[in-house]
C-alpha cells in the first residue's frame, strides 16, 4: 500500500474523511471503507481524553491512519493527541509562519523539537518506546489548516517551513473571516481560493481542502483543480444527508 507521505510527495490524492462522533464502532466502519486517514476532530467534536485510544485502535483495526486536529496549536493539546497514538496532527488557524514553526517544534522530539518524551498509549507505556521515538518525528504527518484571510499576507512563507507535510483549506472560517460565511461559489471566496493554489504549488506543498456535504463530483473537480489533501465529509454530516428519495411520495 502507499503511504500518505509518498502519495503527497508525489502529487498522487490522499481522501480521509472526518468524526465528531465519540464511537469506536463509526470509526471503525468509516476506516473500513478505503479511506486513507480518519480525523478526530477535537476542536468542535464531543472527544474526550480517555476516549482517543480506543477510537484509534478502531480506526486502525479498519484499515485506516488515524488523525486528530487538536482543538487548538498549543504543546499540550499536540502532546496529548501524539501520545494517544495518532499518526497525524492537523492543527487549525495558522495564519503566521512563527504558529506554523511551532507546531513542527511541539510535535517532534529533541533535537528536532520540543515534545515531552514519556511512556503512553503511543508507544505501549513504553513496551515499543525504543523504536517509537526514532521513527515518529520522520513518519508523522503534519498538517497546517488555513482558516483565515490573515494568513494571506504570509503565505508563501507559511508554505516554507520546513516539516509541514500538507496545508489544508476550512472553508467555512475562510469564508467566515471574508464576511462571506458559507457562500463557497462566490467570486472573492474563489479569488482567495486560488491564491492559496498557487503559493503552494510555489513552495511545492501539497494543498487540500474539506468537503463538507458528500459530493462525489465535488471531489471530482477538487483533484482537478490539484487539491491533494482532501478531508471528504464527516460522520454527521453524513447520517444527516438526505438522500435523493422522494419520501412523501413513496408513502402515498
Amino acid at each position: 500500500m502507499t503511504s500518505i507521505k509518498e502519495k503527497l510527495k508525489t502529487g498522487k490524492p490522499t481522501i480521509g474523511t472526518w468524526m465528531q462522533i465519540p464511537n469506536s464502532n463509526v470509526a471503525e466502519i468509516l476506516a473500513s471503507n478505503g479511506y486513507d486517514w480518519v480525523t478526530l476532530d477535537l476542536e468542535h467534536g464531543a472527544f474526550s481524553l480517555n476516549l482517543l485510544p480506543d477510537i484509534i485502535r478502531a480506526i486502525e483495526i479498519g484499515g485506516s491512519v488515524p488523525f486528530i486536529r487538536v482543538a487548538e496549536n498549543h504543546p499540550k493539546d499536540i502532546k496529548q493527541a501524539l501520545d494517544a497514538g495518532a499518526k497525524g496532527i492537523i492543527v487549525p488557524m495558522i495564519e503566521t509562519v512563527e504558529q506554523t514553526r511551532d507546531f513542527v517544534k511541539w510535535s517532534s522530539y529533541p533535537p528536532m523539537g520540543t515534545r515531552g518524551v514519556g511512556f503512553s498509549n503511543a508507544n505501549l507505556f513504553g513496551k515499543h518506546f525504543d523504536t517509537y521515538s526514532k521513527t515518529i518525528n520522520s513518519d508523522l504527518i503534519r498538517v497546517i489548516q488555513i482558516e483565515n484571510i490573515r494568513a494571506l499576507d504570509q503565505i508563501e512563507s507559511i508554505f516554507s517551513v520546513d516539516g509541514i507535510d500538507a496545508a489544508m483549506i476550512g472553508p467555512y472560517d475562510l469564508s467566515g473571516s471574508m464576511n462571506l460565511t458559507g457562500q463557497f461559489t462566490h467570486p472573492e471566496f474563489l479569488a482567495v481560493i486560488q491564491k492559496f493554489q498557487n503559493a503552494a504549488e510555489k513552495a511545492k506543498l501539497p494543498l487540500g481542502i474539506h468537503i463538507i456535504n458528500p459530493d462525489e463530483e465535488q471531489l471530482k473537480t477538487e483533484i482537478k483543480n490539484g487539491k491533494t489533501f482532501i478531508a471528504y465529509s464527516t460522520d454527521a454530516v453524513m447520517l444527516n444527508h438526505k438522500s435523493n428519495l422522494n419520501w412523501e411520495k413513496l408513502i402515498k
